[in-house]
């Protein structure tokens, strides 16, 4: 789909739209999601004065110009999906005046400025490493598991399926946790936040979009969940991205109760689409004591949990 925008306040902008291989059209993806982070922006944020009522909210495009020192013409061909021959210098200056975050401004310059590579067919599937699968199987008292591109689960260890569920009972095409977020009830009542997990989850999909927009199993991902989802559409439609880092997961398991677990994220320096994600309870809490009984029952909590809700 092509961007046909071309003055302030018109109603329709391009949705995220499909190129004629499968994959996502890389315009349409930056015009969008420089529009929402102009939109989310008031005067008084950057210091301009309000001159009143707006047909549409947010900066407009000749002070977001003013804002970055680019013309507007310029500012506006980039807005409608333009962004070649952008400089560096001139995405560094966009991004400041939008106030872009570390993860945002990435994902600008990946949409902007794509990394030139021979098309290649894609992948079957992403391969872990023997030895890391040695190594989740002796983490045995720390929930682990590898997540690879579009947040597809590679591989886990025994704690990582008592506390999320058996995924080998699951078709590998249902190994991944976008689907598990939106389209699996029973993560609603393993999430207390769900509403933040869901969240992250679409920002994590949108990183990679901005990545790969050439990926068909990428999109063919977000047009099922498009589908089936309507919390997963309205969070799509926000372009709102996201790194995989570290933070704490509030959890209700349906054998040990409530947990405040950390977790970490460990991307590897031989695939930086892989990542080593475990989770950690502070020592001496009730969250760490529920991890140690968890450990201890091993494959017995992964059968009792099959049989419950959150299984």
């Amino acid at each position: 789909m092509r961007t046909t925008v071309n003055t302030e306040g018109m109603d329709e902008h391009p949705e995220s739209a499909r190129t004629a291989g499968g994959g996502l059209d890389r315009r349409a993806e930056l015009s969008e999601f420089l529009r929402t982070r102009r939109a989310r922006l008031k005067p008084q944020d950057v210091g301009l004065p309000d001159f009143g009522r707006r047909r549409v909210p947010g900066l407009r495009r000749e002070e977001l110009a003013q804002l970055a020192g680019v013309s507007v013409a310029y500012y506006t061909r980039l807005e409608q999906g333009n962004g070649r021959n952008v400089s560096a210098e001139v995405l560094d200056a966009i991004a400041r005046a939008l106030r872009l975050s570390d993860a945002e401004h990435a994902h600008l310059t990946h949409l902007a400025k794509p990394k030139q590579h021979k098309k290649k067919p894609p992948a079957r599937g992403q391969q872990v490493r023997p030895a890391l699968r040695h190594l989740l199987d002796s983490i045995d008292s720390v929930p682990a598991y590898i997540v690879g591109r579009r947040s597809d689960v590679l591989a886990w260890n025994r704690m990582a399926a008592a506390l999320f569920g058996d995924w080998a009972e699951l078709p590998p095409a249902e190994r991944n946790w976008a689907r598990l977020v939106f389209l699996r009830p029973e993560y609603r009542d393993l999430f207390v936040e769900w509403d933040q997990k869901a969240k992250d989850m679409v920002g994590y999909l949108r990183m990679d979009a901005g990545c790969h927009p050439d990926d068909p199993g990428l999109s063919a991902l977000v047009g099922e969940l498009s589908v089936k989802s309507e919390e997963f559409r309205r969070l799509w439609a926000a372009h709102d991205v996201k790194e995989k880092s570290y933070g704490v997961k509030r959890m209700r398991h349906p054998l040990v109760g409530d947990l405040t677990l950390s977790f970490e994220t460990f991307r590897l320096v031989d695939d930086a689409e892989q990542s080593l994600i475990t989770y950690h309870a502070e020592p001496g809490t009730p969250s760490a004591e529920a991890l140690r009984l968890l450990a201890s029952w091993g494959a017995d909590a992964t059968r009792a949990g099959a049989q419950s809700p959150t299984r």
